[in-house]
């Protein structure tokens, strides 16, 4: 089945850096946008960044734009989302998801990604 699996997270001081990953399987090699949405306690899932597998092109969540990088690495298969200067706001569980297309516009719409990963926790202390 083809997938997605999310590493990465943990436990951080606000100020702090992390880098999350997600790794893909063969079946999301071709044609494959990926995203990082967000979820924290009691809000609704909202997106951070999404990246084009195959040209890196890339769409940034306007409030994070600042402190977010997404990259892609061809020849391991996994895409990473550099976070800096993290607040305890950025406290959620970071969710990898995929989306199959043919489509050069990368989309930030959620509903637009069919495969999810289980989701990694990143916790900013205070």
């Amino acid at each position: 089945q083809a997938h997605v699996k999310e590493s990465g997270g943990g436990l951080v001081q606000a100020g702090g850096s992390l880098r999350l990953s997600c790794t893909t399987s063969a079946q999301l090699f071709d044609r494959v946008h990926m995203a990082w949405f967000r979820q924290a306690s009691g809000k609704e899932r909202e997106v951070v960044a999404a990246i084009s597998w195959t040209n890196s092109l890339t769409q940034i969540e306007y409030s994070v734009k600042d402190r977010v990088a997404i990259l892609r690495d061809n020849v391991n298969k996994t895409v990473s989302l550099q976070m800096n200067s993290l607040t305890p706001e950025d406290t959620a569980v970071y969710y990898c998801a995929a989306r199959e297309t043919s489509e050069l516009t990368v989309t930030l719409r959620a509903r637009e990604y069919g495969i999810w990963g289980q989701g990694t926790q990143v916790t900013v202390s205070s």
